[in-house]
Order: structure tokens, then sequence, then C-alpha cells
């Protein structure tokens, strides 16, 4: 039998887009011979996945999992809905975020990373791309700790526990792990999924965003006429306006429509030291549907 290197399986992986377990199977079936392996991946529908890979992933789903203290939050991209609703596919999306939870939120630690199945989170994306038919990518990935106190998780309009269209993590310091604290990390998650707030505090917003706030507020308050020190009295007050809107602890509580979030923290004797959002396929650029482009290309018009 023709010796199966490292070098004839990367070769073939990066003709066929098969995972490296896949190809290096296909070899040894085809004694070493490259193009006959080429010809067993495609017959079991494994040589696909490269020609899906340029295809617009913006669906899936965003998986969450904890453990004590440590909780992490990855996005999976599909195309279509109708994946998300794939139980290979959300069993998938679980099991990645379990291996961030030991790993870390470094993308290709993940990947590298082996599951159950013997297969690689890289190998298995790539196995169920094959499988599905649609182009599928491990897009992200978020992990907190603290010393003390929890990592709540909250995902919502969740599919099943765990897994959704909108997660968020928040770390908060606390001497103890009880009930109560688990509850206002769940709340401060809803809030955050609710208002999104871009920073967590005024110091870590970042200023190229509030010099450009800035910016637009001073042309608007000259536009008044006023006097210059007039203006800058008006911007301040409205920068101040800017931080309630998009810092986290300056929000008002979504619960009760009032209290400040640095407010309910501190009255609770807690810290948020972290937190993070995500939206399933935010940032990514869509190609606009056009059912009568598509109907009238079927039918040859």
């Amino acid at each position: 039998m023709a010796a199966i290197t490292a070098a004839l399986v990367k070769d073939l992986r990066e003709k066929t887009g098969a995972g490296m377990m896949d190809c290096k199977k296909a070899l040894n079936e085809a004694n070493g011979d490259i193009e006959a392996a080429i010809d067993w991946l495609r017959t079991k529908g494994l040589a696909a996945a490269a020609k899906k890979s340029g295809r617009v992933a913006a669906e899936g789903l965003v998986g969450v999992a904890s453990a004590d203290k440590v909780a992490a939050m990855v996005e999976v991209n599909a195309e279509t809905d109708f994946v998300a609703r794939n139980e290979s596919f959300q069993n998938f999306v679980e099991s990645v975020a379990k291996v961030a939870l030991k790993v870390g939120e470094d993308l290709e630690a993940i990947k590298a990373a082996t599951l159950e199945t013997g297969r690689t989170v890289a190998d298995e994306l790539t196995h169920l791309v094959a499988t599905i038919g649609e182009n599928m990518t491990l897009r992200r990935a978020r992990v907190f700790t603290v010393p003390s106190g929890v990592v709540a998780t909250y995902v919502h309009g969740a599919l099943r526990p765990g897994l959704g269209k909108i997660g968020v993590l928040a770390a908060v310091e606390a001497p103890t792990a009880d009930e109560a604290i688990e509850q206002l990390g769940r709340q401060v998650g809803m809030h955050v999924a609710a208002t999104r707030p871009s920073a967590l505090d005024v110091s870590s917003l970042d200023p190229a965003e509030v010099e450009r706030e800035r910016a637009v507020l001073i042309e608007q308050s000259r536009a008044s006429g006023k006097p210059e020190a007039i203006i800058e009295k008006m911007v301040e007050g409205r920068i101040r306006k800017f931080y309630e809107e998009v810092v986290l602890l300056e929000q008002v509580w979504v619960h009760d429509g009032e209290t400040r979030v640095k407010d309910v923290l501190k009255k609770a004797g807690v810290k948020l030291v972290g937190f993070d959002r995500f939206q399933l396929g935010e940032g990514i650029e869509k190609e606009a549907d056009d059912f009568a482009a598509e109907v009238a290309k079927v039918a040859g018009v």
C-alpha cells in the first residue's frame, strides 16, 4: 500500500474542501491515488464543500454554554434559516460552544479541537457542509471568566436551551454565586439584548465614536445661532444624553424604566466587569432577494 503522507492529505483537502479524516480515508481507499481519492469523495458527497464556500452565510445560530465562573458564546452561520432547525446543525453549535468553554475564544484553537465524532471542529463543519448542502462558517466566539461570581447567559428567542439568534454573556463579580446573583446576571443579559449598548462604561467607549457624535452635535447646535459658550453647554448636555443611550452602566434599567443600571448593580453589591452581545448575521452583507428576477431566470425570460 502506498504511504499516505501529510502532504498528500493536505493536497487532497485543498482540492476538494473535504475534512482531513475523510481525505485520509479516501487516500487509503484509493491506495494513494489522488484522482481516485477525489472520485471516492465525490461518490460520498464529501467533495462538495469547497464549491459552497463562496456563498453568503448569514443565518444559523448563536450558541452559549456555561460552567462554574465561566461561559462561552459562539456564532455559527449557514445560508438559510432552515438549517438552524436541523438537529445535526444544532448539536454541532452546542458542541462548539462547549469546546470554547475549554479552549477559549481563539477560533483556530476551537477549530483544531476534537469532538466526540473523532473529527476536529473544522472537519466536522466541512462534513456538515457536504451533508446538508449549504455553506457554513464558524464566525466568532467569546469567553468570559470571573474569579468570584457568575458569568450569566441569555438567549433571546431560543429554539432550544442555549441556542437562538441573539445571545448575551454578562460577567458579574460578586462575593457569592447564589441564585439571586444568577437571576440578576440573566436580567442584565435581557437588558443588553434589548438595548444593544456599545460599551460597558464611558471610559471604554470608542473615542472616535464620541468625537463623531460631538462633531454632529456642534453643527446642529450652531444652526440655532446661539453664542459659542451656550453651544458648548448644549453639546455637553447632549453628550451626556448620548452616553445614556449607548453606555450600559449609564442606561435606564429596562426592567423598571427609571433606575440606572449602575445603581441597580451598586444596590446589589456586585460589579459588572464585562459583557458581549452576538446577534446572528450582524455585519454580514446579505444578497438582496429578488423573487421576480429569480422566477424570470428559471423561466428563461
